[in-house]
């Protein structure tokens, strides 16, 4: 089964779309954030959620269920692509409805062979993986640039050096993430 998780009007041919808003007549309204999903256990090969993540799980509570949620229903080896907007673009910030940011590097914590080499260095980083056992592997990261960033870095206005500079320390410059995850059971 693929799932198109608050698909909004968005819909995916060949996925359940689902939404739990029904005015965006979703095959199957369902609350991400209450639980257990009406979804089986190792059900679904492919999840899409395209911005819909940062308005998910206000409290770390509902946010890790969330994540323990999308582990209990993928198979091994299942793919979740999350689309989500960068924390620091005007997209993100203007939204009262985005309740947190999401950075790639949080999926990091839900990885059990990360979880195991940091406590083997000694790191503090939170073994999230361990502790909602769960396991997810980020597989790919995109960034996607706003649109007049784009623009002057195909014209040679600026180059990529400065672009990565500038995107870690100044707003609008990276409009979108791109993550794909892999379920490792």
């Amino acid at each position: 089964m693929k799932l198109n998780l608050g698909c909004g009007n968005n819909k995916l041919e060949g996925y359940l779309n689902v939404d739990s808003q029904q005015l965006c007549a979703p095959d199957q309204v369902v609350d991400l954030e209450v639980f257990p999903w009406p979804f089986e256990d190792n059900s679904v090969d492919e999840i899409v959620m395209s911005h819909v993540l940062e308005h998910l799980g206000e409290t770390k509570e509902v946010y890790l269920a969330i994540i323990k949620e999308l582990y209990r229903i993928c198979q091994a080896d299942a793919e979740i692509r999350i689309n989500v907007p960068h924390p620091r673009h005007d997209e993100f910030i203007i939204d009262p409805t985005h309740v947190r940011p999401i950075l790639p590097e949080q999926f990091h914590l839900f990885s059990k062979r990360l979880n195991a080499e940091w406590r083997e260095a000694g790191y503090a980083n939170t073994p999230l993986a361990d502790y909602i056992d769960v396991d997810f592997e980020v597989e790919d990261v995109q960034w996607v640039l706003a649109d007049d960033m784009l623009e002057k870095l195909q014209s040679g206005e600026i180059s990529s050096d400065d672009l990565a500079t500038r995107a870690q320390h100044e707003y609008n410059i990276l409009k979108e993430i791109q993550i794909k995850l892999r379920v490792v059971k």
